[in-house]
């Protein structure tokens, strides 16, 4: 009689794929709350303990951690000194190990965490076995994911489980494994500050990289339709992103969406406020704080109607009815949203193709890391997550800029770190009214921020993204009625740009923070 090693966390259809292993008369042992659930169900199941002679101990930290286990599923059947062994001390083959692990990445996701509840998640017993059957998957069927269970049942119908298959599911767990194991170090890395930890961090020596991602699923294509894509899951980021983000309703994501969704969804994640933001092809086309979500959407969305056109809207509040009834009225690609109130699905799920992405509670990631691929290679840095207040900002023209005005700077400051560099924005009551992106002249960029604001840039702040090298920008920008700037400063003719300033009566700060977006 084939036996089978049930122990999973995830109970997804456990029961009834148990259920059609007892059918097909294999023996089911399994551990803890599994066996009780499939015991529960009335299906024929043996505790470990029965099979190894030892009780679980240790609040379960030792269960299968024993020779009768590991024996029964290392042992090679074709190795005549195995099989001698394994009957000299009465070890009984398990030829199907099925388990799923401890939570670990979910779990640390969770606010004010302890480290000692973190540990309690680490799972032992369950990589140890899979990898134990997977190593040995010429003679073991192992199982690490729930969404297998019914392609193991259609070949059992058939007789077995092929070789194929049996190498398909062992690759699979030694993916997983991995990236467990990554997880649980990338958890330590970021908790552990001190210096002599930092030293001798893994991020400042290592000489090799390892990424690992999960396939989410195929797209239609990519930037363009002569190019194939596909969306994969970095499994060690638990932040609110787009991967596990739920689509509510429309058509699957695709390339572009994927990008555009993740620019717009970095941008309200900057603000603690009543958040909208409005992006088209990775750059804001409008963005605004409010006293509400409601206010908040209508500066957005006035910021730039026209751009505004087959964009993307985030938001960081739950998107209400009188927002959808706006929405409907225009052509948008995708709203996201930590989730949507019932009437509000109900007038925008009116429009077929719109999709709608739920976000849930937003999380931040200490330590996440930013990667960039280039041909032959990949780059990597911190998350930009550099922020700033008031004491930050070094007033370098006689004129002061008033508690408004620097209001104003600092949500142009993050603003502008989410526009492509050279990066111009107009800021005026926490409101984007222009934004020049992408440009190779920051001259370019002025003028463009300049009329893309229509009138609304008099009395505006501007945030610039990196320096001045001229004072031309700053005479074209007070010829506009500009009345402040936000800069890092750092060029060799900073006096020069400063006096410029000074002579327009305009009021200057330097942050001395460069924001690049290439």
């Amino acid at each position: 009689m084939p036996r089978a090693l049930i122990s999973v966390y995830d109970k997804t259809g456990i029961v009834e794929f148990a259920r059609q292993l007892a059918d097909f008369g294999w023996e089911i042992i399994s551990t803890g709350g599994t066996y009780k659930e499939i015991l529960d169900a009335g299906i024929a199941v043996k505790t470990a303990s029965s099979v190894t002679g030892f009780p679980e101990i240790m609040h379960g930290r030792v269960k299968t951690l024993h020779p009768k286990i590991h024996g029964g599923i290392l042992a090679d059947r074709d190795d005549i000194s195995h099989m001698r062994d394994a009957k000299n001390n009465n070890i009984s083959m398990i030829d199907m190990v099925v388990i799923n692990l401890y939570p670990f990445e979910q779990v640390v996701a969770k606010p004010d965490l302890k480290e000692s509840e973190a540990i309690e998640m680490i799972d032992i017993g369950g990589p140890t076995m899979l990898r134990s059957a997977a190593k040995n998957h010429k003679h073991i069927v192992v199982v690490c994911d729930p969404q297998d269970y019914k392609k193991i049942v259609d070949q059992l119908k058939k007789g077995e489980v092929s070789m194929e298959t049996k190498k398909l599911l062992a690759l699979k767990v030694f993916k997983r494994t991995s990236e467990y194991d990554k997880a649980i170090a990338e958890y330590f890395e970021s908790k552990d500050s001190s210096p002599a930890f930092q030293a001798s961090s893994p991020q400042r020596w290592e000489e090799g990289l390892t990424i690992q991602f999960q396939k989410l699923y195929d797209l239609r294509y990519g930037e363009n339709p002569h190019q194939s894509a596909s969306f994969y899951e970095d499994t060690s980021v638990f932040e609110t992103s787009i991967a596990k983000a739920e689509i509510l309703h429309g058509k699957k994501l695709s390339y572009n969406n994927i990008l555009d969704a993740d620019s717009a969804l970095n941008l309200v994640k900057e603000f603690e406020e009543p958040t909208v933001s409005v992006v088209k092809h990775t750059n804001p086309a409008g963005c605004a704080v409010g006293k509400d979500i409601d206010e908040a959407y209508e500066k957005a969305y006035q910021g730039d109607p026209r751009s505004a056109f087959g964009g993307i809207i985030a938001m960081n509040r739950n998107c209400t009815k009188s927002i959808a009834e706006k929405v409907n009225k225009i052509f948008m690609e995708i709203v996201l949203a930590p989730d949507f109130d019932p009437k509000a699905l109900t007038v925008l799920k009116q429009k077929k193709n719109l999709r709608l992405l739920k976000l849930g509670e937003f999380k931040k990631q200490a330590g996440l890391k930013d990667y960039r691929k280039v041909v032959g290679g990949i780059l990597e840095q911190d998350f930009d997550r550099k922020n700033i207040s008031k004491d930050d900002l070094k007033i370098v023209t006689k004129l002061k800029p008033d508690q408004t005005q620097i209001d104003d700077m600092l949500f142009a400051f993050k603003v502008c770190r989410h526009v492509k560099s050279n990066a111009i924005v107009l800021v005026k009551d926490k409101m984007l009214v222009g934004a020049g992106a992408g440009q190779m002249s920051r001259v370019d960029s002025v003028e463009i921020a300049i009329k893309k604001a229509g009138g609304r840039e008099i009395g505006a702040v501007l945030g610039s993204d990196a320096f001045f090298p001229f004072r031309d920008s700053i005479d074209q920008i007070a010829d506009a009625g500009i009345k402040a700037i936000i800069q890092p400063g750092g060029s060799i003719k900073d006096e020069e740009v400063i006096a410029a300033a000074d002579e327009k009566g305009l009021s200057m700060v330097f942050t001395g923070i460069r924001e690049f977006r290439h």
